[in-house]
């Protein structure tokens, strides 16, 4: 009989046994067993005169002749026929039906079964309210799970109910209900409290995902769970802590671990990973609190929390106080004795590299070996090797090198990076290419882009650009370029008067899926300018907007500059209305540009106007390049009183003269033989311990020894005052 026709009719079997109940009494009474009952009712499909029996037997042969049917059809059969919705042990045999269902995967027919227990008012186990909160939970929604909860009597509302309707509701983000489920079971004086398969339902959900405020409410119920007398294990109250620290949030993550560290059963990998936290935002405050409460309530630290201390130290550059704590981890000062490893002493060397201190990284490296008989690794040579090559003693840095193959240690490409590096920055990019090829031939090191984006910047800052151009085709062949590469010969092909090569370099990147920044936009603009090429120039402006990088100052200064220098000032002050519209002050950059153009056009009164505006509108001071270059052209023009008066100007403004100031005023003063005037500039210009160039000498030499004062140049040159012996010249 199919599954449907059974449950059809199942308004049949609650009247069957009315029907098989005898209107009389039999002529004889045959006792049958339990195994005989047993037989007859998984053999054969007449069970006529066998209800007063069954139902007369005790609960638990009930329960073991249900079991005994090897499909739901069968058992759910016998408890139409057995079934009393009010007794205990139609319960029991509903649930075994359940559990026959479910393991023919058959869930219409769950379905069905929900419908009649709702229907006869079977009182359902918790085990039979799990399979079926399961069940709806896949084909409707979980709103039909917490009806089904909340109509269970509460002896059937067990832990394990709740642990299964929770985890339902954190599967579908119903937070509030869950997290009020939650707080319910963690009530000390509630009836059904919380147990370790609840925490095992909410953590998984606090590591998986963040959910913001809601999420941070589970957090904050943690540490009742101890209250109970369940703790999370280490490794997801580290998982946690790390995720709280990666999301900003060590303020929590402190809280947390505070609660917990008062039930005794925090380890100290949780711990370190709330000290990495504390170290990333140099919280050192907390960190020594934490070690505090730490020793309170007897965490021992590890090597792990030891390291993250060293490495915090050292990235202070507290790099003594970092050799004290190795020196505590050692001695056991603090009552525990660690042996620290080679990731520690790495740290340590490293740290001692980055201030200078190579000979003590070097000195340490070889105590490791003798004290503790750690091996040094890769690592340990790469720090030390970097230190010294960056000291300029690219000497000692290959001695390590050759020291580190003969110890069996391969180096690797940071290794090769770092002395090819090394190499470029003082001088002998020769050197570090012979070097490359060398691990490229006999180790088998091809390199990276960092290792070619180092040779090419090195041989365009000496204007070989050919031979950069060969490694950048060769970098092409070996692995794509990275945006480094790019950017290192577009500015080498822009600084060798080359931004048409530049240029094609630039399309290369764009094609290779790079993003133009601002600052290659700004090499190859200032690039053309230099060459004339302006019109390029504005293209590039144009091609900057349509792909939505905005100019900046550096930018349009660059572009005034060579404008006005060119002569057109129209679209010098086009560009400097524009620099104004998109927020950009112009700067003491900008204005000097200006004034300069207009000096050399010969326009000076509109660059003494720019000045005048200078001082009345802007902010920005005039600097000592402006008054310079307006003091040097008025002397030209034989306004020697007016360069004067600005020079006097730029005094009481505290805008210091120089060299460049004093010849051009010693110029402007011999070609119109104002020695008095010379000699006071001559001392104030000693008062000022502003010393002559050989530009200032020559117009002196010349001038004074013309008019017969080679004794004032004398004590001038020698740094005495002269003026109180010049003549009425």
């Amino acid at each position: 009989m199919k599954k449907t026709q059974l449950i059809s009719s199942s308004k049949h079997y609650l009247h069957l046994h009315h029907h098989l109940k005898p209107h009389h009494k039999p002529l004889t009474t045959t006792t049958i067993t339990p195994d005989d009952l047993i037989t007859k009712l998984t053999t054969t499909d007449d069970w006529t005169n066998l209800h007063e029996q069954i139902t007369s037997l005790p609960q638990q042969s009930i329960l073991q002749i249900a079991k005994q049917f090897n499909t739901s059809s069968k058992a759910f059969k016998f408890f139409n026929f057995i079934k009393n919705p009010s007794s205990p042990t139609s319960s029991f045999v509903f649930q075994t039906v359940l559990q026959l269902a479910t393991r023919e995967k058959d869930p219409n027919f769950i379905t069905n079964l929900y419908k009649i227990s709702k229907e006869m008012n079977v009182s359902l186990t918790p085990i039979s309210a799990i399979i079926i909160m399961k069940h709806l939970f896949h084909v409707k929604t979980v709103q039909e799970c917490v009806k089904l909860y909340d109509g269970l009597n509460p002896d059937g509302k067990t832990v394990d109910v709740k642990n299964v309707l929770l985890d339902l509701l954190l599967k579908c983000h119903r937070f509030n209900d869950a997290h009020q489920l939650l707080d319910e079971m963690l009530q000390p004086d509630g009836k059904v409290l919380a147990n370790e398969m609840t925490l095992n339902v909410v953590f998984p959900v606090l590591l998986r995902r963040d959910y913001g405020k809601e999420w941070e409410k589970f957090v904050d119920l943690l540490p009742r769970f101890g209250v109970l007398g369940v703790f999370p294990n280490s490794v997801w109250l580290t998982k946690l802590v790390t995720k709280l620290c990666r999301s900003f949030r060590n303020d929590k993550a402190w809280e947390l671990l505070s609660e917990l560290m008062k039930f005794g059963k925090v380890e100290a990998a949780p711990c370190n990973a709330l000290l990495s936290g504390l170290g990333k935002e140099r919280n050192y405050e907390r960190i020594n609190l934490l070690l505090k409460g730490m020793k309170e309530n007897g965490i021992k630290p590890d090597v792990v929390t030891f390291g993250m201390l060293v490495n915090h130290l050292c990235k202070a550059r507290r790099v003594d106080d970092a050799l004290d704590m190795l020196k505590k981890m050692k001695d056991g000062t603090d009552g525990i004795v660690i042996k620290p490893d080679v990731i520690l002493y790495n740290t340590l060397i490293d740290g001692l590299c980055k201030v200078g201190r190579q000979e003590e990284g070097l000195e340490l490296m070889k105590q490791m070996m003798l004290d503790d008989s750690c091996v040094p690794s890769v690592v340990t040579y790469n720090c030390l090797i970097d230190g010294f090559c960056k000291s300029g003693e690219v000497e000692r840095g290959q001695e390590l090198f050759d020291q580190m193959s003969e110890n069996g240690l391969d180096p690797n490409v940071i290794t090769v990076n770092t002395l090819v590096d090394g190499m470029c920055k003082h001088g002998r990019i020769g050197n570090a290419m012979e070097f490359f090829r060398k691990m490229q031939e006999e180790k088998g090191i091809k390199g990276n882009v960092v290792t070619y984006s180092t040779l090419i910047s090195a041989f365009c800052t000496v204007n070989n650009i050919e031979k950069a151009m060969r490694l950048f085709d060769e970098m092409e062949s070996v692995g794509s370029p990275d945006a480094l590469a790019y950017y290192s010969l577009i500015s080498g092909l822009t600084l060798a008067g080359r931004p048409d090569d530049a240029s094609v370099i630039a399309s290369k990147l764009k094609k290779a899926g790079f993003r133009m920044d601002i600052t290659i936009y700004n090499t190859l603009i200032g690039g053309f300018c230099r060459r004339k090429k302006l019109e390029k120039a504005v293209e590039l402006l144009k091609e900057m907007e349509e792909t939505g990088v905005k100019a900046d100052g550096v930018t349009y200064n660059t572009l005034i500059s060579y404008f006005s220098k060119n002569g057109d000032f129209e679209s010098a002050y086009k560009f400097l209305k524009q620099m104004i519209i998109d927020g950009h002050v112009p700067t003491v950059i900008t204005y000097s540009t200006l004034i300069h153009a207009y000096c050399l056009a010969g326009n000076l009164d509109e660059a003494l106007n720019i000045y005048e505006e200078m001082l009345i509108s802007s902010k920005i001071p005039p600097n000592t390049v402006i008054y310079n270059i307006l003091i040097d052209t008025l002397c030209k023009r034989g306004k020697v009183e007016h360069a004067l008066t600005l020079m006097e100007s730029m005094l009481q403004k505290d805008v210091r003269p120089n060299t460049t100031t004093y010849n051009a005023m010693f110029k402007g003063l011999s070609s119109q033989n104002k020695l008095r005037i010379a000699l006071r500039l001559m001392d104030q210009m000693t008062s000022q311990s502003c010393n002559p160039d050989y530009v200032t000498m020559e117009i002196l030499n010349d001038w004074l020894s013309a008019v017969g004062e080679t004794e004032k140049l004398r004590k001038f040159v020698q740094g005495y005052q002269v003026s109180s012996v010049a003549s009425n010249a």
